[in-house]
């Protein structure tokens, strides 16, 4: 008898999903903010709210230090990296999931959807932050900012985590919260779905997101399926 939650049982032409994590899984962007913050005033660079926009879309942890702080050594990267994300874990307890992304990842799951993870975070703090929460087992695959050269918009993220589901990216759709993010996603060849307030959607939309939601509440399987016909 043919598996219920195998690919061969379903209609759907959606192979896989791929999955951002900040903002997108979790709800970590203020957080992150107030770490970052924090972590540049400690090496005595202070900045305002509209100078920490940078590192919400999509950039790996190595670029935004660079880019706060000018040329770095490999060890000044990994120390200071290993600050700032000591810094979040100060503030884990306040983080929350994205309203509906557990449901959902059941709905995927048991539609035999192969799922993945394509993050600029780093790769402990990604996968560490999916077995906090308790969905890791639904991840084929995790792609982290340690796993590539260049952050999104650069399309490697995503080849690459098409390349580990061994499926074409033609076959994947994306889930981002951030422009940059889609922008990655749709260059690598992805249909990708955003997730943001009615102010973000337009700029979503315009990256090449389609359709953009407030979560994952009112959001089913189908629907994916209609967003990649």
């Amino acid at each position: 008898m043919t598996d219920p939650r195998s690919p061969e049982s379903r209609k759907f032409s959606v192979n896989g999903v791929v999955f951002d994590l900040d903002g997108v899984i979790v709800d970590s962007h203020p957080l992150h903010r107030i770490a970052w913050r924090e972590f540049l005033r400690t090496v005595g660079k202070d900045v305002d709210e509209a100078a920490l926009d940078f590192v919400l879309d999509g950039r790996t942890r190595k670029e935004i230090l660079l880019h706060f702080l000018g040329p770095l050594t490999d060890q000044q990267l990994e120390h200071y990296g290993r600050l700032k994300d000591e810094l979040l874990r100060t503030l884990a307890d306040e983080m929350k999931t994205i309203p509906g992304v557990v449901e959902f990842l059941d709905h995927l799951s048991n539609a035999g959807i192969r799922i993945a993870l394509a993050t600029s975070a780093s790769r402990q703090r990604a996968s560490g932050t999916l077995h906090e929460i308790g969905i890791a087992h639904h991840f084929q695959t995790i792609v982290t900012g340690d796993d590539v050269a260049a952050g999104k918009p650069d399309p490697a993220i995503y080849l690459l985590a098409a390349k580990r589901l061994q499926l074409a990216p033609e076959s994947l759709l994306a889930v981002e919260d951030a422009v940059s993010g889609v922008k990655s996603a749709t260059a690598a060849g992805l249909k990708c779905v955003g997730v943001g307030s009615a102010i973000q959607a337009e700029l979503l939309r315009a990256a090449g997101a389609d359709p953009v939601v407030p979560d994952f509440r009112d959001l089913s399987v189908q629907q994916l399926e209609t967003a990649f016909q």
